[in-house]
């Protein structure tokens, strides 16, 4: 994999990271558990914000990283646990979807 920098990553060494912008963030965490819960399917932006009683702004920054509030190192499409999809037959809609890496840490997280 590689991050937002152009670094090889492996999922193992993203891993603490990961964990870390979950536990710190309860809006990440809560979109995360959402798509984790919908999976293998996607959705957009303002159903994930309806699902997890946020404003869309938080649910974008979440994702994508957005000023200094949501740093884009620690979003959710950068450690690879989400991934922006397009929709079939309207290319304007993105879709974002839980990744097999981010199933896996959520996976984790939740058992413990």
């Amino acid at each position: 994999m590689q991050n937002e920098i152009g670094m090889d990553t492996s999922p193992e060494a993203l891993r603490p990271l990961v964990v870390r912008s979950l536990r710190g963030s309860n809006v990440r965490k809560k979109i995360a558990e959402y798509l984790f819960d919908i999976k293998p399917s996607g959705s957009y932006v303002s159903e994930i914000a309806y699902h997890v009683e946020t404003a869309p702004s938080n649910v974008i920054g979440a994702l994508r990283g957005m000023d200094s509030r949501y740093r884009p190192d620690e979003s959710l499409i950068n450690l690879h646990i989400v991934e922006q999809i397009k929709s079939e037959g309207n290319t304007d809609i993105k879709l974002y979807r839980l990744t097999d890496f981010g199933k896996e840490i959520l996976e984790s997280i939740i058992t413990r």
